[in-house]
């Protein structure tokens, strides 16, 4: 993304903030549906609801934004999840979340049990490793390899992203960067439930 677009990109971000909380809205179900986008094996449409238990697939040129409750998601090309009341599943591909707070939440990969404690979320899911970025927040990360090795990760701006390896991997846990998700977008999905996330107005650099 351009300079150019990044700038537009964020301000159109921060005016929707801005109306969303000043009106008190809030959205249900899907508010974005780009592309390829099936729920159940059939497309779905702009206000749409996600029922609990439904497989939520994107294709190749797919993108998903929905509301479950107070949460909201964003979910990348070639993804697949199922939702249920207190857990999401994700098979494959990349999903950004935002987790209400005060409700205990859990996510599941292929290699990663992860406790959500009120966050922001990123995650990109691999049969070998799951990337997952605690954008803020608080969770609790841990290997389906191996227990042990579960870390609780609290962050205020993106400050511990993790790699959590499949069993047999010589190191469970791994540091990693920050990739793939911006500040914008979180912005976004926490107006969509008439929040904003907390480093807004905090002074960070923002991540585009």
């Amino acid at each position: 993304m351009t300079s150019r677009r990044r700038i537009l990109a964020g301000a159109a971000a921060l005016l929707f903030v801005r109306d969303a909380l000043a009106q008190g809205k809030v959205a249900k179900g899907v508010y974005r549906a780009n592309g390829d986008v099936r729920v159940n094996g059939q497309p779905t449409r702009v206000g749409a609801t996600i029922p609990f238990g439904a497989l939520v697939e994107t294709g190749a040129d797919g993108q998903l934004v929905f509301v479950s409750g107070r949460d909201a998601m964003l979910v990348r090309s070639n993804s697949a999840l199922t939702l249920l009341k207190d857990v999401m599943r994700v098979t494959t591909g990349a999903v950004l979340s935002v987790f209400e707070r005060g409700r205990k939440r859990t996510v599941e990969t292929t290699t990663a049990v992860i406790g959500i404690r009120g966050t922001g979320l990123y995650l990109e899911v691999e049969p070998a490793r799951t990337y997952a970025c605690t954008c803020y927040g608080e969770t609790v990360l841990e290997p389906r390899g191996d227990s042990a090795a579960r870390e609780t990760v609290r962050t205020r701006h993106h400050e511990q992203p993790r790699y959590i390896m499949a069993s047999g991997a010589p190191q469970m846990m791994m540091v990693a960067p920050v990739q793939n998700h911006t500040d914008d977008e979180l912005i976004l999905l926490e107006a969509l439930v008439g929040r904003r996330p907390p480093f807004v107005g905090q002074g960070y650099t923002p991540y585009k």
